[in-house]
């Protein structure tokens, strides 16, 4: 998949997020709802993070280069963080805005019309969700995923709106509104706290889930004939890019082509159970004792820390 094909979908996150404000602001327009306007004011999020995400998955998708010879795939950890700290910046501001209608409560106008509104722009966020989700998972962006979970937030930041306006209209009470948009607000800072967290954890080299470190042991079990074993299973991650390492012990008698052809085996089986993923292996010598200090994580500094890493000769 090339950047530019990528890169659609951050248009289509784009136009969708100029549509849907158009049309919030104008339902808040109509009605006075301070829910609508913090639906409105989110949709700008979306607008901005879409932005964001446009430019980062253009960096992202550059091939490596002498520089940066692991390619660019952080790239995208910079758009989803970024798009974090702007929802948590667009909660504290519908925070403020529904306690100030709490303490200044004001009727609301137009309700048919302004919910109807709301919901069509509802519609649109949750088909373009949808698609980018879809995408996400197939490419294995992180950028494209993250911005399908904030519209999907947002589709159900829309719901409470249309909700907390619905229930203004059925009860009169005018405090109603303000209440919804202070959940929503709630709703909107964790939403900001997980993609932050989830940027945080990409840019610091986190290990391959769970999943995907059992799909490799897996693999590397399937090699094992008595005299093969591994250790220092190490993985981690950059964006949409996987990275494996293992060592491989062999009998200190084989052949430099036989050694070599299992390691060619291992590499396309483990890329063929992780798409795209890069690996990394290295050959070492049952018979020489020094091979077995390389199975922690900082040789030869004693007590490492053994998170992320499984030991499969044991």
């Amino acid at each position: 998949m090339t950047s530019t094909s990528l890169t659609r979908f951050a248009w289509l996150s784009i136009a969708t997020a100029l549509l849907t404000m158009g049309l919030k602001t104008g339902a808040w327009w109509l009605t006075g709802s301070v829910g609508l306007l913090s639906d409105a004011m989110e949709s700008i999020v979306n607008l901005l993070g879409g932005m964001m995400a446009l430019s980062m998955l253009t960096v992202a998708e550059r091939p490596a280069d002498e520089c940066h010879p692991y390619g660019h795939g952080k790239a995208e950890y910079f758009s989803s963080g970024f798009e974090g700290a702007l929802i948590l910046i667009a909660a504290i501001s519908i925070a403020i805005a529904s306690v100030q209608r709490i303490l200044h409560p004001a009727p609301l106008e137009s309700i048919s019309l302004g919910l109807a509104i709301s919901i069509g722009a509802s519609l649109l966020n949750l088909a373009t969700a949808l698609l980018l989700m879809r995408a996400g998972k197939r490419h294995r962006s992180i950028t494209l995923e993250a911005n399908a979970h904030h519209l999907l937030t947002d589709v159900w930041t829309s719901v409470g709106v249309v909700f907390g306006v619905a229930l203004v209209a059925l009860t009169g009470c005018q405090q109603l509104d303000p209440i919804v948009a202070l959940i929503v607000a709630a709703n909107i800072v964790w939403t900001g706290f997980c993609i932050i967290r989830r940027s945080i954890l990409g840019l610091m080299d986190a290990a391959l889930p769970p999943e995907d470190r059992v799909a490799v042991e897996k693999v590397l079990k399937s090699f094992e004939e008595g005299v093969v074993q591994f250790h220092a299973l190490w993985t981690r991650h950059a964006g949409s890019r996987k990275f494996v390492s293992v060592h491989i012990l062999v009998p200190g008698d084989w052949s430099v082509q036989r050694g070599h052809h299992l390691s060619e085996q291992i590499e396309s089986e483990i890329r063929r159970t992780l798409p795209g993923a890069i690996v990394f292996t290295h050959l070492e010598s049952l018979d020489d004792p020094d091979s077995w200090a390389d199975d922690v994580l900082d040789r030869p500094e004693s007590n490492p820390s053994t998170e992320g890493v499984s030991d499969l000769s044991k």
